[in-house]
């Protein structure tokens, strides 16, 4: 690349996940008896400046001012920062040395802890443009150099006409100072960083977006770290995905978007165009006409356990794998599961009531012990057989029924039939799946063949029981406690009503489907999906895949990876080979796993080979989708 074109990159929120100032004041303020309200008006000042909505002259006054700073918080700041430096900065450091000479740091911070940090990532501190602090006697931060255009309003302007560079330039920066670069004819380019934070105003001004370095990186034809595929990944997450999924796929170097609720069907059909992967948790229905949008899907996250709420067909046949996260609640629904039963046969829930209206029922009458109780679990899968267990050592009586046949553990009963275990049960608890088949699996005849003064419990699906059944069933006495976590018809979100005949009926416990709702529980999913998602991106890896063929593969060591999705008919096999004899292509290593529906083959060659060998390998008749791992 020719040595004339210049790269202006913005510190704060841009080279730093964070604004240095507010992180000062969090510093400066930290015993002050007002700190709360401080830091949050520095930070409206800055997000004000930032978005080009206020004078930044001013407000850099105000700030310093509210700050109260002096210079001994420096070098903890600098400290804070070292930590805070944005993840595709930190990828791709080798760039920032290569180009060392183009690059310029020009910031409306301060030189004296900025320069620290950007010189560690090989920056020229010659190269690095920003204000200096006016220091008092006493050490005390009051101001700034008032000669430095970059303390005024349309500073970087001012600054980029004194410099100018002889060459083009090309902007990558957060806020509306950045894009007035390229307003004003001082670079050829702005790139709105969105890494961190996304202003609005901004990005609707800007003419290109960069996610990330890497994206900024690839479109300049400028060497990265991670791959186009990696860097070209984007995911988007829907109804308040934790946290620790959102870091993880970032930090990987994917393009993440969140959504807080769940959304319909249009607007998800909408909204999955050029989406990479998808993430969800049980009220987003991905349907096959929401499938026809996604032009780019390659995979769906269920981050819960259910996967009813995903066509798994309609993903199958086209080449989308689902992954969800069949064990990391199943200890919160557990928990839940034995609370309710120990709430519902002591009858806490009515007695409570009744103290908050200022009645007091002391008595014994319809409060039992569950030592020696039969407790009925209505599938046995991984939840069933956690609370069996547990349920055992309160010294309860454990009975099971599961369609598939499933090894009892400790000294659990197995029944041969749904109608035995219902008779002989003084607690019925559902941990079923949610296929179509169990709609309704407990109605008014099942309810029929239960004992008399029965709890029941319903943690699995809302449409296996009949609601209406189940309220006849409590009114007449034959439940005399319910626990209901789900229901048919669930609220979309937490600001939509909920309506429900259970509603105001004794010793029932309605919980707004939050079996699995623990902190714990969800950091273990945010945990777990991911990196299923990532490690089938990265290596082609299937295992744990609810609806592909399941396939644990070696790691890729000095070799390329194709990846061949296709139709389960005959020939597909041979005909790849073929591809492959024909370009000459020596293969290192093939794995194959089928379904009645689709076939997986995993193609290890070496690195050397002709590039038409992709485009052949795409048109093997038959393919769902191709992809190459380098």
């Amino acid at each position: 690349m020719s040595k004339d074109k210049y790269f202006i990159i913005d510190f704060d929120s841009t080279f730093t996940q964070v604004e240095a100032l507010d992180e000062l004041g969090a510093i400066s303020l930290q015993n002050h008896p007002e700190r709360s309200q401080l830091l949050d008006q520095i930070k409206e000042i800055t997000d004000s400046a930032m978005a080009g909505q206020s004078s930044f002259s001013k407000g850099l006054t105000e700030r310093l001012a509210l700050l109260q700073a002096h210079q001994n918080h420096l070098p903890q700041l600098i400290s804070r920062l070292r930590e805070k430096v944005s993840e595709s900065i930190r990828r791709n450091r080798d760039f920032l040395h290569q180009y060392a000479d183009q690059i310029y740091i020009i910031s409306s911070g301060f030189k004296e802890f900025i320069t620290p940090i950007v010189t560690e990532y090989g920056i020229k501190e010659e190269n690095v443009y920003a204000n200096t602090f006016k220091v008092d006697a006493q050490g005390n931060l009051v101001g700034f150099d008032e000669a430095n255009p970059l303390c005024l309003d349309k500073g970087k302007i001012r600054l980029l006409e004194q410099l100018a560079l002889p060459g083009d330039v090309y902007v990558l920066g957060d806020g509306y100072t950045d894009y007035e670069i390229k307003e004003a004819g001082l670079a050829n380019k702005f790139y709105a960083f969105t890494e961190n934070v996304v202003r609005d105003n901004v990005v609707a001004k800007a003419e290109h977006i960069a996610p990330t370095l890497d994206e900024f990186l690839y479109q300049n034809k400028l060497p990265m770290a991670i791959s186009y595929p990696k860097n070209r990944i984007s995911v988007l997450l829907l109804e308040n995905i934790h946290p620790q999924a959102v870091e993880l796929f970032r930090h990987e170097g994917y393009q993440v978007e969140t959504i807080s609720g769940a959304l319909s069907e249009e607007e998800l059909c909408e909204k999955i165009k050029n989406v990479s992967i998808l993430g969800i948790r049980s009220k987003t229905q991905v349907t096959r006409r929401v499938l026809e949008h996604a032009n780019r899907l390659m995979c769906v996250g269920a981050f819960c356990i259910g996967t009813n709420q995903i066509d798994l067909n309609a993903c199958l046949e086209a080449g989308i794998t689902v992954f969800n996260a069949p064990y990391s609640n199943t200890r919160s629904v557990v928990e839940l599961a034995l609370g309710e039963i120990l709430i519902l046969s002591r009858n806490v829930l009515d007695k409570s009531n009744k103290m908050h209206q200022g009645k007091w029922d002391k008595s014994a009458k319809g409060s039992f012990e569950v030592r020696d109780k039969k407790l009925g679990i209505v599938g046995y899968g991984n939840i069933g057989a956690q609370l069996s267990v547990l349920a055992e050592a309160m010294g309860m009586e454990v009975y099971y029924y599961d369609v598939v046949e499933k090894l009892q553990l400790g000294n659990a009963r197995k029944c041969h039939s749904l109608h035995e275990l219902l008779s002989k049960a003084d607690i019925v608890t559902l941990h079923v799946d949610g296929r179509p088949e169990n709609k309704n699996l407990i109605g008014a005849e099942e309810f029929a063949a239960m004992k008399d003064g029965v709890i029941f419990l319903n943690l699995s699906r809302g449409h296996v029981v009949d609601i209406e059944a189940l309220v006849q069933s409590i009114k007449s006495g034959k439940v005399s406690g319910a626990g209901v976590d789900v229901f048919p018809e669930e609220p979309a979100t937490n600001s939509d009503p909920f309506e429900s005949e259970l509603c105001g009926l004794p010793n029932v416990i309605l919980t707004p489907h939050v079996g699995g709702s623990t902190s714990e529980a969800q950091e273990n999913i945010a945990n777990f999906v991911p990196n299923r998602i990532m490690d089938y991106i990265n290596s082609g890896n299937t295992y744990g895949s609810v609806n592909f063929p399941n396939l644990q593969l070696p790691e890729l060591k000095n070799a390329h990876r194709l990846i061949h999705i296709h139709a389960n008919v005959p020939g597909v096999l041979a005909s790849i080979n073929q591809v492959l004899a024909q370009n000459h292509v020596n293969i290192l290593g093939q794995y194959l796993k089928t379904n009645e529906r689709v076939g997986y083959v995993i193609t290890d060659i070496d690195k050397a080979y002709d590039k038409q060998v992709v485009n052949d390998m795409k048109q093997v008749p038959h393919t769902i989708k191709f992809r190459i791992l380098y």
